[in-house]
């Protein structure tokens, strides 16, 4: 599903403009990056959690060149269901 298709359930669902659903969406989603670059873990109840985790720099290889290079320290997202999601996701795949 793609940001647009969201904003177009949320034209039918909510009867707002399509203008207001897209600004809706993006306002979401800019908290949610801003929330995340701060180093701050989004807990959306019955949705599932993104949580942000340090990595420490290691050494790597080039799988091309076989060469070995540093991977810099960086910050990853990592998002887990809740599992309120993971049973909704289970029970309908089965039907």
């Amino acid at each position: 599903m793609t940001k647009l298709e969201i904003v177009n359930v949320l034209y039918e669902k909510l009867g707002f403009s399509k203008r207001e659903c897209a600004h809706i969406v993006d306002t979401f989603f800019e908290v949610i990056k801003e929330t995340l670059s701060k180093g701050e873990n989004v807990k959306l109840s019955g949705f599932g959690n993104f949580v942000v985790k340090e990595k420490k720099s290691r050494r790597g290889r080039n799988p091309q060149t076989g060469k070995e290079i540093e991977i810099s320290q960086r910050r990853v997202v990592n998002f887990r269901l809740s599992q309120v999601l993971k049973d909704d996701i289970n029970n309908k795949s089965k039907k």
